[in-house]
């Protein structure tokens, strides 16, 4: 079964897309990766889904425009995709809206992107709404990803290693996966999050993001105002737990940098309040994976691409063997979109997806809703064994 997984991640600049095609060889996956790549917004689009994330308040009207006119995106991009490989289903996470969670608990959550326009577009069924079911089974809904990392760390998990696999999205996660442990996932905190956002903010800049890391890299850190952005109590506490752009947004930085001006008598210019955000990642990120112990750290994301943000995480993990995830057969930057056409293979054949180990769910659960296209599903029959590992191919030269 070919499968189109798509995603437009916490920094909401595009959608990624990965066309896998899934053959099964007893407990073993093997995933051909036919195609992948990114399809940015729209420049207007992207500034009207920018403008409706939290803090701002927006209308019920907003919201359906929004989910019309990125449902209507993703069906671009998923015909785009199938211009080049072919798939038989879709799986679609959609444009994370909002994530609702009080005392560390999830009580909901919102992606919008109309599977129906998807659906429209390319004639085949979609799977979406792929953590509304987790939270149900009163699990956070985050992080999913754990589905492939278990699957592709398995071999170095088998030869007797600790291995963790860190995404830099807008938010950074943790994957870690160990001998006779189940495997254990959460959101560490803000990856680039904080960094876009104050960025995106600045008239000093045309960027939506700091381009290689140079605004770090030019910039000192202030050291007062980096300790009080880590007393955010969100890092104290236990796993499993989940953040967003809900909490790690401009304003939240915005309080911090008024309490520094007001301090020096000068507002910190912007590349040492990037500079101060990137050490922070670094620092919450570093913190995290020394404590898990690990010998072996896979990353994946667009901080990959950040030499500031990579610097400064290794130089604080004390010669921890850092690779890409490249060496696990999958392209950094199309290892979520490979993730849900995952997660859309097991739910097409009635296997649950989330891992409760990590979303902290009372029970697996098959995840998602179905729209079905003009050409109707095809059914593969009987579920088949659960597969245990995921060997990836065509991806990496």
């Amino acid at each position: 079964m070919r499968v189109l997984g798509m995603i437009s991640g916490t920094s909401h600049d595009g959608i990624d897309v990965a066309v896998v095609d899934f053959t099964q060889d007893g407990t073993t996956l093997r995933g051909h990766l036919a195609h992948h790549g990114s399809t940015p917004y729209a420049p207007r689009l992207r500034a009207d889904l920018v403008a409706a994330l939290p803090p701002r308040r927006i209308t019920a009207a907003d919201v359906c425009a929004l989910d019309t006119r990125i449902g209507q995106a993703f069906a671009d991009a998923a015909r785009a995709a199938l211009d080049q490989a072919p798939a038989d289903a879709v799986c679609s996470h959609g444009q994370t809206l909002y994530h609702w969670v009080e005392g560390n608990t999830a009580r909901g959550t919102l992606q919008i992107g109309g599977p129906a326009w998807i659906a429209q577009g390319t004639g085949l069924p979609v799977v979406s709404d792929l953590r509304s079911a987790d939270v149900a089974a009163g699990g956070q809904g985050a992080p999913l990803v754990p589905l492939l990392d278990r699957m592709l760390l398995a071999p170095d998990v088998e030869k007797g290693l600790r291995v963790g696999a860190l995404n830099l999205g807008g938010i950074a996660n943790l994957t870690v996966a160990a001998p006779g442990c189940e495997p254990a996932a959460w959101d560490i905190g803000p990856a680039n999050a904080l960094i876009d956002a104050v960025v995106a903010d600045s008239p000093d800049t045309a960027d939506v993001f700091d381009r290689d890391g140079r605004l770090a890299a030019s910039g000192t850190v202030d050291d007062e105002l980096l300790a009080g952005l880590l007393t955010e109590p969100y890092y104290a506490l236990a796993p499993p737990k989940s953040c967003g752009k809900e909490l790690f947004d401009a304003l939240y930085v915005s309080g911090y940098v008024e309490k520094a001006a007001r301090r020096s008598g000068r507002r910190p210019a912007l590349d040492d309040v990037v500079a101060t955000l990137t050490a922070l990642t670094a620092e919450t990120v570093a913190r995290t994976v020394r404590e898990a112990r690990l010998d072996v750290l896979y990353v994946s994301g667009g901080g990959l691409r950040n030499p500031a943000l990579m610097a400064a995480i290794t130089g604080r993990l004390d010669g921890l063997p850092v690779r890409s995830s490249d060496a696990l057969g999958v392209p950094s930057d199309a290892k979520e979109a490979l993730a849900f056409a995952l997660i859309g293979w097991h739910s097409l054949h009635g296997l649950p997806g989330n891992v409760v180990a990590c979303t902290g769910a009372s029970r697996e659960r098959v995840l998602g809703q179905l729209t079905l296209g003009e050409r109707g599903l095809m059914t593969p029959g009987a579920p088949p064994p659960r597969p245990e590992r995921l060997v990836v191919t065509g991806g990496v030269a």
